[in-house]
């Protein structure tokens, strides 16, 4: 094995994707399956399609769930090494803030704050005791520069993540553990698409158009086009791996240019 390859080597690692069954965590799981890393995925539901992965149901917004999912990782596997927080999602209206009721913005911090600092602080002592192990939060670019008529209360939760992120990762660093953000921008997956041909069909316009005026609405996307899962996997595998050793504390845009500022 030659000394690159050895760098981004995970065997022998346990790593736990949250929302991995689809999606950007989906190519996460699998990437850092072929850097050899034994991999547990989490999600609400079973799949349809045959998971490559020990999978264990689980809803992260309620505490029980996490209490039982520990429970079964740490029976069938030990310690988590890498923890892939990237469960979240955007499941509240458009329209601004008089289209928002408490119980949206609740939801929204419970799924895209609460479950990644619930599941956290239940393996964190563990990798504590190990002095070991990778943390890294699954955010948006939203997160800096959120729709007010589009992504309001996920856009907050998301930003509220990246800080709790950097807390965390002050915290933590004396006892070998990093914790670092990633900021994917617009990316192709399923639900991705199915939200732009529900603007093109609602505005009726082609999915082109409509996907042209998404990039409008951030300022333009310089590569002009999304990114695919595996670009994010690509750099989640990297920030896990023993070649990012002394990155912690850290954001990563993955946005083809998007972010208007420094």
């Amino acid at each position: 094995m030659n000394r690159q390859n050895k760098n981004l080597d995970l065997t022998s690692k346990i790593a736990l994707v949250t929302g991995g069954t689809k999606g950007i965590g989906k190519a996460i799981a699998d990437r850092l399956s072929e850097s050899g890393a034994t991999v547990i995925v989490t999600a609400r539901n079973q799949p349809k399609e045959e998971l490559h992965h020990h999978f264990i149901a689980s809803d992260l917004t309620n505490s029980e769930d996490v209490s039982h999912l520990v429970t079964e990782i740490s029976e069938k596997f030990g310690s988590v090494d890498i923890l892939i927080d990237n469960i979240g999602g955007l499941s509240t209206p458009g329209g601004g803030f008089s289209n928002l009721t408490d119980e949206h913005w609740e939801n929204e911090l419970q799924l895209n704050l609460l479950s990644a600092i619930r599941i956290d602080r239940a393996l964190l002592p563990q990798m504590i005791e190990n002095k070991n192990g990778v943390i890294i939060h699954i955010s948006t670019g939203s997160s800096k520069q959120p729709l007010w008529d589009i992504n309001m209360a996920y856009a907050v939760s998301k930003a509220a993540l990246n800080s709790y992120s950097k807390a965390l990762a002050s915290e933590v660093a004396t006892h070998g553990i990093r914790v670092l953000t990633v900021l994917p921008g617009a990316v192709k997956t399923p639900m991705m698409v199915e939200f732009i041909k529900g603007i093109a069909k609602t505005a009726g316009i082609t999915v082109e158009e409509a996907t042209q005026g998404l990039f409008n609405k951030i300022g333009g996307v310089p590569m002009g086009r999304m990114a695919e899962p595996e670009e994010v996997a690509e750099l989640v595998n990297f920030l896990a791996s023993p070649a990012a050793s002394y990155l912690t504390g850290s954001t990563y845009a993955v946005d083809g240019g998007a972010m208007p500022t420094i």
